[in-house]
């Protein structure tokens, strides 16, 4: 970790950035994040709290001559996306980010970030750190889970924040407020197979799809960008038709709400045809290179001779997957009507594995319509049921509805305009914010959200731009010494 991030301006914003990037937070493993989260409430002599799933929530008073102004609540998510390139040794749950600046920014060694969403947790406690910031009173809420079920928002108990307006800090451009967000569902479709015998005179290849971009499923669903599981399926399909290819094992993305960026694949192949597979993977690797050169240019199709295991996929359950996966749609559904540059309905074809006598295909399905989520969670599962699969629906969350009359939205128009000479963009985002979910269980509260420009979130190109966390500060700070009268 490079020390130099500890000089940047804020300091103290930085300095709790990165004592988060020291503690492992990944999703689900909150557990050192949420000790460290209380103490540091704690320790400060704040009214502190944790709820029964773990969320954390730390109030402070208003300072002197502000206790008539609407409590405002700063809330972001204490967990991360752990997204690594292979070619690195990094475990999550135990080590810290390595995380440096380059240029104008701050990223990582290859693995994610966490400034998604440790920007918005960072500057949370610093607004509760501070000695000499004009505010009404603050609730800081801290939840965990966000970026793999949204378990904190979904189980926060109606009674637990006191507040008025919410704050979300978990957006990624600055300079854009946001009114409004997808809502998402889970699909995930699993069937056996069994192994047969494989015939003479095959040889054995791992099939790797590297190089990649990834990134976040919702915000970067509209770029070109490739599907490594896609691009290996469009390979052994056609393999498969052809050629006679059968598979050992599958392996490719391993995040629901990240495009997959790798993807590997054991296969076996007749010893006659080796030629001609490898002649397939590099039409399929031109063919793609030239779709997504713009926005993906790294793409690698790399193929080796690895030993024979001497089983594979029945040859009924390897049709029905390469056909189900084929079929299974991933990318931008539709576009909202009255906003054509953002996407109303998208899905993700995330996860997919067949090992070990089983398989599991996961999608992410968002959207800004119930229905729309609902249609395309249906036609996922309509494919996959025709080829057998078993399928389950879950995770369903809602989306948030824009209110264009919010006093809150009036009143950080107003600040923004008069600190930097022009009015914000708002916006609705096409992700899972916590809004939608925070303003089902509290319908009275007033909600925006906003943030530093980050790039690539959910993957390990991860970045913050430094200047937009000063300006993302300045206007934290300002947004609550305006905050409205009671």
């Amino acid at each position: 970790m490079s020390k130099e991030i500890l000089k940047l301006q804020p300091e103290h914003l930085w300095g709790n950035f990165y004592s988060l990037t020291q503690i492992p937070r990944p999703s689900k493993k909150e557990g050192k994040i949420i000790e460290f989260m209380k103490q540091f409430g704690e320790n400060l002599g704040l009214e502190t709290q944790v709820d029964k799933v773990g969320n954390v929530l730390i109030r402070k008073v208003a300072t002197a001559g502000m206790e008539g102004r609407q409590t405002i609540i700063l809330q972001a998510h204490l967990d991360m996306v752990p997204q690594k390139n292979s070619t690195i040794d990094h475990n999550f749950e135990t080590d810290p980010i390595d995380a440096y600046i380059d240029g104008a920014w701050v990223t990582a060694n290859n693995t994610t970030l966490g400034a998604d969403n440790g920007m918005g947790v960072a500057a949370a406690m610093s607004i509760l750190q501070s000695t000499d910031l004009v505010h009404g009173a603050i609730e800081a809420l801290f939840t965990i889970d966000e970026e793999t079920g949204m378990t904190g928002a979904f189980n926060l108990e109606p009674d637990f924040l006191k507040g008025d307006i919410l704050l979300n800090l978990d957006s990624e451009d600055e300079g854009e407020l946001y009114i409004g967000c997808a809502g998402g569902m889970d699909t995930t479709s699993t069937a056996s197979f069994n192994y047969d015998e494989v015939p003479a005179n095959f040889t054995a290849y791992k099939v790797s799809i590297t190089g990649l971009k990834g990134g976040h499923s919702g915000l970067d669903i509209i770029l070109k960008r490739g599907n490594a599981i896609k691009i290996l399926n469009r390979l052994l399909i056609n393999a498969n038709e052809h050629l006679g290819l059968l598979i050992f094992d599958f392996e490719g993305g391993n995040i629901r709400n990240a495009i997959p960026r790798e993807a590997f694949a054991t296969v076996l192949i007749p010893e006659s045809e080796e030629a001609t597979f490898k002649q397939y993977a590099d039409e399929i690797a031109e063919i793609y290179i030239n779709k997504i050169a713009t926005d993906d240019p790294a793409l690698k199709i790399t193929l080796e001779k690895t030993e024979n295991p001497g089983k594979a996929m029945d040859v009924k359950s390897l049709d029905n997957f390469l056909n189900a996966v084929h079929q299974c749609p991933s990318g931008v559904i539709k576009m909202i009507d009255d906003m054509p540059d953002v996407p109303e309905t998208s899905t993700n074809l995330s996860i997919v594995t067949a090992k070990e006598g089983q398989i599991e295909i996961a999608t992410l399905q968002r959207s800004s319509s119930d229905k729309g989520k609902l249609d395309s969670s249906n036609q996922i599962k309509s494919i996959s049921e025709r080829y057998g699969f078993t399928v389950v629906q879950s995770g369903d969350y809602p989306g948030w509805d824009p209110n264009l009359k919010s006093p809150i939205l009036k009143s950080m128009k107003e600040a923004y305009n008069t600190q930097f000479g022009k009015i914000p963009e708002v916006k609705v985002i096409h992700a899972g914010l916590e809004c939608g979910i925070l303003g089902s269980i509290y319908k009275n509260l007033d909600m925006i959200s906003f943030g530093p420009t980050i790039r690539f979130p959910h993957s390990p190109d991860e970045k913050v731009n430094i200047p937009s966390v000063n300006k993302f500060w300045d206007y934290l700070t300002e947004t609550l010494k305006n905050a409205p009268l009671k």
